[in-house]
């Protein structure tokens, strides 16, 4: 399949409704406001392909760009290509999810993960922060620098709230996922998760809600689920 009947099926399964949810919150055009369910069912004919991936995300169309990060294989971007998607990724349906788990399964991680949440760019912080969350949900405690981790979280508590709209959204996330899957920092994370109590982030006018870390964290350990591990980073 090429790119071009990608996107003719995509224009198929484009639906208004969903286009104006993601206008509300940040889709630009060229897009057709293609669910997440429908770009999976071109996911599975499609499969895994590289160079397909990198020809959809391509286009500047976000149904084709979340698509090219389902069909993507991380282990064969390079990290100029995963740049490139982090600047690319203009609102956070991108960025912070299909990029950041694409990145997150790369072998630059944990070195893009550190350096993008520097960036004074919201987008590239944001996919920052969310990889450094996906990468710690997949990866096993010895392949993860604790210390930096805890370092962060201690950044996190002191700055979340100053921080930028959707950079307070996954640094919240961030908190949680550290309480969520690393064991040894479940108390750690909960101390700032309190410490940070509720974060405020404008969700385009919708009624979405931000997680209460705490309540997030507490909820898995009364489950028995902290350090459970994922097998991938893509939902």
């Amino acid at each position: 399949m090429t790119s071009q009947e990608i996107l003719n099926q995509l224009k198929e399964f484009g639906n208004e409704q969903t286009k104006k949810i993601f206008t509300r919150h940040g889709a630009k055009e060229p897009f057709y406001g293609v669910k997440v369910q429908d770009l999976k069912k071109i996911q599975k004919q499609v499969k895994k392909n590289h160079e397909l991936a990198l020809e959809l995300y391509d286009t500047g169309n976000s149904d084709a760009m979340y698509l090219a990060a389902l069909i993507s294989e991380p282990k064969k971007m390079t990290k100029e290509q995963l740049q490139n998607w982090a600047e690319n990724a203009y609102w956070y349906m991108l960025s912070e999810y299909p990029v950041a788990w694409t990145a997150a399964e790369s072998n630059f991680a944990w070195e893009l993960a550190n350096e993008w949440i520097k960036s004074d760019k919201e987008n590239i912080a944001s996919a920052g922060w969310s990889t450094f969350s996906s990468f710690l949900a997949i990866k096993s405690d010895n392949e993860i620098d604790q210390k930096k981790i805890e370092n962060l979280l201690k950044f996190v508590g002191e700055n979340i709230h100053s921080s930028k709209n959707r950079v307070r959204y996954t640094m919240n996330g961030f908190v949680i996922s550290v309480g969520a899957y690393i064991a040894p920092l479940l108390t750690k994370s909960k101390e700032v998760a309190k410490k940070i109590g509720k974060v405020d982030v404008e969700m385009g006018g919708m009624s979405c809600k931000v997680p209460l870390a705490i309540d997030y964290i507490n909820k898995i350990e009364s489950k028995d689920r902290v350090g459970k591990k994922r097998k991938t980073s893509f939902c």
